[in-house]
């Protein structure tokens, strides 16, 4: 289980108005710890105002950099993202803990033509997968990056720069809701766009994978587009970079109390907990250091085995059929159904 540690920021850079990246300074003893992949997260830590406040965010740079950077865009109600962008300075610790996610993409010796839609702060795990690709292989990459002005483009000159290092293997289409630039689409990614990129633009090319990140319209739009064009849904790998949607009213019934063995850190504990609580909120109450991140069910920080019992989740766009079959669930969304269940964070 991954602890947190406390991490110096050793470089604060704006990028918009609304956004800045964050960069650590990670000692030597914590290189291998923070080793990370193309499209990982890492979860902040910091008390404010008296209160824990965890963040997760996407990490920006290629793990071949060994550069531990991330991007944080301020948003109207956001506690973490509004000290981050007005009151964080550089020499300031934060408690970070190792990097984690699946959204991931694994270089190798083979040539590949890679494409990536994302939309506003979405554009961070993409950039890692984006720099490891143009830096490692000979592979191509396509990006549809949507925003709603040039002004709010996160890494806007950064890409063009990487366009310009690699004009022959990285295709770069912008596109702006509330703004028309020259050399850039106007509106948002919907159908129309995916069709214009894949089936027009980019014709030539058999896309190996596409990596998908932003809210989940976005998502599903993309998603359904390529599969209309015969496109394996094992092809298409997503994150969300807002909450999900509310999750359907639970038929389960959630009356009544479970008996709960929680194995976290080697270390096992047992309570009662009443159904209608999930399982994570009932364990933090417990003051068990359950992991936890989002508490919305777009992260894979609170993942956890099964191993007796019964659970029903209230939402989930993580997980796969396969890993569900396994026992895995996002205990952040879980309630148990059983008198009895164990919960395994070790081992997953």
């Amino acid at each position: 289980m991954s602890t947190f540690h406390p991490l110096k920021v050793a470089k604060i850079t704006r990028e918009t108005s609304k956004a800045v990246s964050i960069a650590f300074s990670v000692p030597d003893e914590l290189r291998t710890t923070f080793q990370y992949k193309a499209g990982q997260y890492i979860t902040l830590k910091t008390l404010l105002d008296g209160e824990e406040v965890r963040r997760a965010y996407s990490i920006c740079e290629a793990p071949a950099s060994t550069i531990l950077k991330v991007a944080v865009k301020e948003v109207a109600d956001g506690t973490f993202s509004k000290y981050a962008n007005q009151e964080l300075k550089e020499g300031d610790v934060l408690e970070v803990m190792p990097p984690e996610g699946r959204f991931v993409y694994v270089s190798s010796t083979q040539k590949k033509d890679i494409a990536a839609f994302a939309a506003g702060s979405g554009i961070t795990p993409i950039m890692s997968v984006l720099k490891t690709v143009l830096a490692e292989e000979e592979s191509s990459f396509t990006l549809v990056y949507g925003n709603q002005t040039k002004e709010q483009t996160i890494f806007y000159e950064e890409l063009l720069a990487l366009q310009s290092a690699y004009p022959d293997r990285f295709n770069l289409y912008f596109i702006f809701s509330r703004e028309s630039q020259e050399d850039a689409l106007y509106g948002r990614i919907e159908r129309a766009t995916v069709n214009f990129v894949v089936k027009n633009k980019q014709k030539h090319l058999d896309f190996d994978a596409f990596y998908l990140c932003g809210p989940k319209p976005m998502i599903d739009v993309v998603s359904e587009t390529l599969q209309e064009h015969g496109v394996d849904e094992e092809k298409i790998l997503f994150e969300l970079f807002t909450e999900a949607e509310a999750g359907q009213p639970l038929e389960a019934n959630l009356d009544g109390q479970t008996e709960v063995h929680v194995l976290v850190d080697d270390e096992e504990f047992s309570f009662t907990m009443a159904k209608e609580q999930t399982i994570l909120e009932a364990a933090l109450k417990q003051d068990i250091d359950a992991p936890y991140s989002c508490q919305g069910g777009i992260c894979s920080s609170c993942i956890a085995r099964l191993t007796e019992g019964t659970a029903v989740m209230e939402k989930n766009q993580i997980l796969t059929d396969g890993e569900l079959a396994e026992g895995l669930i996002l205990t952040c969304q879980a309630h148990p159904t059983s008198a009895t269940i164990k919960v395994d964070y070790d081992d997953v």
